[in-house]
């Protein structure tokens, strides 16, 4: 297995697969030491098998040769994939943007990947997340004077949320720090350890001093604190939230602080991160985020300089990746526009199959795939039937009947006692509770010569469950438990 970069959506289901697939894992330097914590936290690290490549390195496996080749993204030591195989060269990109002053000083080799194109490739696998935005993305640079206007105005604390992964982002942020004599506290987990790897590492240059622990944090004067965060894309439980609903355990957001969102929602976020921001204005605070001020570049090429590598590498056949389907069917067109024939280029989705030689391509047979739920030490062991149970009772409640019956004689001996969890406010329940004891008398009375427990239970199902949609509307999940005695 090879792993480009260690952002997390490359390397976060890593120990989940390795469980199954014990198989050798191929990094560089910074992307395996992000990788080592989460092997650890699941108990994996020790008979894992990781083996560092260099930018540059080239790994024989049987018939294959893969060569590392630099890209630039948002963190440090990303690199695309060059494969060599029986049938012709296939280049994958990964997630890559050609940034002229990249933060590391390492741009995208683009004389590498254009010496490839010399060579002969026969199909390239490119980063689609841009494909429908025109230009060129922007450098990391570009967020230097924004950033300088904001650390050189703010009264108070100043608050940065990013991807916790975004090492370059978080770099410029410490040298911003330093310029302006503000100490750095680190706000939430994944940020913490991504910061402490890449800093022992020599990724991430931080002075002796700069940094003070979380809990120390208040002890600073506000003027001089930089609080950097994770959570840019409001997730229920993640740092900046938690801080801008004021339910963190160490730092909330107070009156006078100045919040900056460094990244761009991802699709089907925005609502959380707006909510967000809506928090963060009513506790006081000044927010700055994309729609209303430029503190986030993107990663990831724009159509100008995916049109750029395609020219650089040439391929006979094309394939996009990484993007949605609107996405994926952009950057097809691009490859069309750039000289690519139509037969030659295949768009897929996950699970379908690709078939090629250097005479033809084709679609293959399509295999089975889908999300795997992860819920606590189960990993896909949640069917749907439970998913709809959980969603059941989140939605309207539940109701629970119990009650005991003579082993001998079939009649009551204890019951029907009701418990209801997220039906109805209690001080409104009585009624309710009344009428659905009710029901369940009255269908112990009518089966009384019976001794099927589950017809029983079934009809007080039944019952109860009528009771309460005529008295509600509400449909909660019924459950009897019948014992006899």
């Amino acid at each position: 297995m090879f792993l480009t970069h260690g952002h997390e959506d490359h390397i976060g289901g890593l120990p989940y697969a390795l469980k199954k697939l014990n198989v050798p894992v191929y990094g560089t330097r910074l992307t395996l030491g992000l990788l080592k914590p989460k092997l650890r936290e699941h108990r994996i690290l020790r008979e894992s098998d990781l083996r560092e490549v260099r930018i540059g390195d080239a790994v024989q496996l049987g018939p294959f040769r893969v060569e590392a080749v630099s890209v630039c993204h948002s963190i440090p030591d990303a690199v695309g994939l060059s494969i060599e195989t029986p049938v012709g060269r296939v280049v994958y990109t990964s997630d890559f943007k050609l940034d002229p002053a990249p933060p590391d000083g390492l741009p995208t080799d683009m004389a590498r990947f254009k010496s490839l194109g010399d060579e002969g490739v026969l199909l390239l696998l490119s980063d689609s997340t841009n494909s429908e935005r025109e230009g060129h993305s922007g450098s990391e640079r570009d967020l230097h004077a924004p950033f300088e206007r904001i650390f050189g105005s703010a009264p108070g604390r100043i608050v940065v949320a990013n991807f916790a992964s975004n090492i370059h982002r978080i770099q410029h942020l410490v040298r911003m720090a330093i310029q302006f004599e503000r100490r750095v506290a680190v706000v939430g987990r994944s940020l913490q350890q991504n910061f402490k790897t890449s800093r022992e590492l020599g990724f991430l240059k931080v002075p002796e001093g700069l940094t003070v622990p979380l809990e120390e944090a208040d002890r600073i004067p506000s003027s001089k604190l930089l609080l950097l965060t994770a959570g840019s894309q409001g997730e229920p439980m993640s740092a900046l939230t938690r801080f801008a609903a004021q339910r963190h355990p160490l730092v909330n957001v107070r009156k006078g602080d100045w919040v900056v969102i460094s990244a761009r929602p991802i699709p089907g976020n925005e609502r959380m991160v707006h909510q967000t921001v809506n928090n963060l204005y009513r506790h006081g605070a000044r927010v700055f985020y994309s729609e209303v001020g430029n503190v986030h570049v993107t990663g990831h090429a724009q159509r100008e300089e995916l049109r750029e590598m395609l020219d650089a590498t040439r391929p006979r056949y094309f394939i996009p990746v990484h993007g949605e389907y609107r996405q994926l069917l952009q950057h097809a067109e691009l490859a069309r526009e750039a000289g690519v024939p139509d037969d030659r280029v295949v768009v897929v989705e996950d699970g379908e199959a690709v078939e090629l030689d250097a005479k033809s391509i084709e679609r293959g047979e399509k295999i089975s795939t889908g999300l795997v739920f992860v819920d606590g030490l189960g990993v896909g062991d949640v069917e749907q039937v439970v998913l709809r149970d959980r969603r059941h009772l989140a939605e309207d409640g539940i109701l629970v009947v119990t009650l005991a019956l003579d082993r001998d004689t079939g009649s009551l001996r204890a019951g029907p006692d009701l418990l209801s969890r997220g039906v109805i406010e209690p001080e409104l329940s009585s009624n309710l509770m009344a009428d659905a004891r009710k029901a369940a008398v009255d269908v112990i009375k009518r089966l009384a010569d019976s001794r099927d427990l589950n017809i029983l239970q079934e009809a007080i199902h039944d019952a109860v469950s009528k009771t309460v949609w005529r008295q509600t509307r509400r449909r909660p999940m019924v459950i009897p438990v019948v014992t006899e005695i």
